[in-house]
């Protein structure tokens, strides 16, 4: 007799409904785990750098994890075991670093790695750097600004401190529509949508129409207000404009999958992935995608995937309960020990 169940989408819902920021914090001291988080930046001008390869080593030097960045440049081992560790970083263009970290008493979260740049060779790709040749136009003083701005946003979780800054770089250099985008974010995070939304359109405009992180995130605003076609149309103006943009491929897929268009959805779901594999909200979004097709194997390959990233926050408690249901859907579907198939 199969055991009745409870509706996992209702559970599911509990957990992407929690806010980004929570899972972004998640990873606290939970028995004898703990959690190294940080970000690559430049030396000069504190740019954090896409593409950094992350390495985190025993004492010995043995490798047990390693981690890709994305755009902000943000790096995360989580659910680790106290002791003594070293984290190898490298990116092409810069300057290989080796850093002790002794993570014996206490996770160690928000962590600033800086690489120093190196001269490339013609044929080799520099972007990495992420540094456009436009940032570079801009004078030192305002991207001085700019930098000075992130790490109080980024690494020192200080936005009002950040919008300050941001704010005072686009007063030293108003066509500098990447520090339009952050005082976008800096406002967001402070609640106020209306001036976020403000940024976000000038830094559009300033760009002249080129600048897919903030078309990516005026089309979101969009999406979330209910505005389905214009902001798909946004997002996807962004992803045309930075294809290698992550969180562009994810909002799509987010955006597909409230219109029901599920094999497009995920599509843009395992493009998010590809781009971001430690991105835990990526693997909600898969999630609610193979739960809609009733593709419950795969459906417990996502929840696998996001536990190893966010195994301890009230969200990952809840993907864990979620994970028994599915565990219970497959076997229920399996034929009983010694049941004769039928022909």
């Amino acid at each position: 007799m199969i055991r009745p169940m409870v509706r996992p989408l209702l559970l599911l819902l509990l957990i992407v409904s929690y806010p980004l920021g929570i899972f972004a914090q998640a990873g606290g001291m939970f028995g004898n785990k703990v959690s190294l988080t940080g970000t690559i930046y430049t030396e000069t001008g504190d740019h954090p750098i896409m593409h950094a390869n992350v390495r985190l080593c025993d004492g010995g030097g043995n490798l047990l994890e390693e981690f890709i960045t994305g755009d902000s440049g943000d790096f995360a081992f989580r659910g680790i075991s106290r002791g003594n560790y070293t984290l190898q970083v490298s990116a092409i263009g810069f300057e290989s670093t080796s850093t002790n970290v002794d993570l014996s008493f206490n996770s160690d979260r928000g962590m600033p790695i800086y690489l120093k740049q190196t001269v490339v060779d013609a044929g080799e790709s520099v972007a990495a750097a992420s540094v456009s040749a436009h940032e570079m136009s801009i004078p030192k003083a305002a991207r001085d600004l700019l930098a000075s701005g992130k790490k109080k946003f980024y690494v020192d979780k200080n936005a009002e401190g950040g919008l300050e800054d941001f704010r005072s770089a686009v007063a030293a250099a108003p066509s500098y529509y990447e520090a339009y985008y952050q005082i976008a974010l800096a406002d967001l995070t402070l609640g106020k949508k209306p001036e976020a939304e403000a940024s976000l359109r000038k830094s559009i405009e300033i760009s002249q129409d080129k600048y897919g992180e903030a078309e990516v995130g005026l089309g979101t605003m969009m999406l979330e207000r209910g505005e389905t076609a214009q902001g798909e149309k946004t997002v996807r103006r962004g992803i045309e404009l930075n294809p290698n943009y992550w969180l562009g491929h994810y909002e799509l897929g987010r955006a597909l999958l409230a219109e029901n268009k599920l094999s497009e959805a995920l599509k843009s779901a395992d493009q998010a992935k590809s781009l971001a594999p430690s991105a835990p909200i990526v693997y909600r979004l898969l999630s609610n995608i193979h739960l809609q097709q009733k593709d419950y194997p795969a459906l417990l390959t996502d929840l696998d995937a996001y536990l190893k990233l966010d195994p301890d926050s009230p969200a990952g408690v809840r993907a864990k309960q979620l994970r028994e249901l599915v565990v219970q859907k497959i076997d229920s579907k399996k034929p009983a020990a010694g049941e004769d198939k039928k022909p």
